[in-house]
């Protein structure tokens, strides 16, 4: 499994394109942030790729 890492500064688009991209590959994909920033981030980019991986 393979572990994306999101700061605060992170966008989350490019988050976004990155978990797809990995999900795609791997079947499955973790995620680490660190504070509640980066946590919002993270949260912004599964919000953007819900509606693109779910069938």
């Amino acid at each position: 499994m393979e572990t994306l890492k999101v700061s605060s500064k992170s966008n989350p688009s490019s988050v976004a394109g990155a978990l797809a991209n990995v999900f795609r590959e791997k079947g499955s994909v973790e995620i680490q942030a660190i504070g509640a920033r980066a946590l919002n981030q993270a949260i912004k980019a599964i919000a953007i790729i819900r509606g693109h991986v779910t069938p």
